[in-house]
């Protein structure tokens, strides 16, 4: 298996994002700093409003911070053309969404070149690469068929070589496996699992702890900021110790 390297991929420092809802500001995000390498895998997880969605959000460049400095790939974001961070979602982030945003008149082939047509870089190959990455998600046999065609979990390997089919630098997942049974859920995870053996930098939101576990790095959010930031096998063994405290003082 791969491991990270000391590559800095993002860098978060001091990070707000203020939403104004009549006279009243929320801080939905409230002084995020950060920084991901390389090849880490990581889960970012919290309860609903802690602000896990627009760190996706930010991180995605779907929306700008309030304040603060965030660096893509080196590349300082926040003053960015609208045009350049379209580039930037196009050509260096993959997304892999709950509900899969796939079209549906479209086959798999289709779909997963989509992207390459708005990018500068392969677009005269898209054919054939849409094609080598049904294959590398199990998907071979599955290229002309639309997504009614398909079952939940073969939709999402679809999204998910429609993700990677730009080389990004990041795959970026919301709650991927949040429309899939178990099954099918553990088969995704398991392609995540060999998507970073082979090298890929994956940010993981979700609100399941089973779907953390397959992480190996576990940010946690609460009230915009970051609560806790560790290593898979240090976040289990502080929710151990939680759980034999609170067990302890219940009896």
């Amino acid at each position: 298996m791969s491991k990270h390297t000391d590559k800095v991929v993002i860098r978060l420092e001091n990070v707000t994002r203020i939403y104004k809802v009549g006279v009243e500001r929320i801080h939905a995000l409230d002084g995020v700093t950060c920084e991901l390498r390389e090849n880490e895998y990581v889960a970012i997880m919290g309860p609903s409003g802690s602000g896990k969605s627009t760190l996706m959000n930010v991180l995605g460049c779907l929306d700008r911070a309030t304040s603060g400095r965030y660096e893509l790939d080196g590349a300082e974001t926040t003053g960015m053309s609208d045009a350049a961070l379209a580039r930037i979602r196009n050509e260096r982030i993959g997304f892999v969404f709950q509900s899969f945003e796939l079209l549906g008149r479209s086959t798999a082939q289709k779909n997963v070149e989509m992207p390459l047509i708005y990018s500068q870089n392969g677009w005269w190959s898209r054919r054939r690469r849409a094609r080598r990455m049904l294959e590398r998600v199990g998907l071979a046999d599955r290229v002309g068929h639309r997504p009614n065609q398909l079952s939940g979990g073969e939709k999402q390997r679809v999204a998910v070589a429609r993700a990677l089919i730009c080389n990004p630098s990041i795959l970026l997942a919301d709650e991927p496996t949040g429309n899939l049974d178990s099954k099918t859920s553990e088969e995704i995870l398991a392609l995540f699992d060999q998507l970073h053996a082979e090298g890929q930098t994956i940010i993981l939101v979700t609100h399941e702890e089973h779907v953390a576990r397959h992480a190996k790095r576990v940010i946690r959010m609460k009230d915009g900021r970051v609560f806790t930031d560790m290593s898979l096998e240090e976040d289990r063994a502080r929710r151990d110790t939680m759980n034999e405290h609170f067990g302890e003082a219940s009896k």
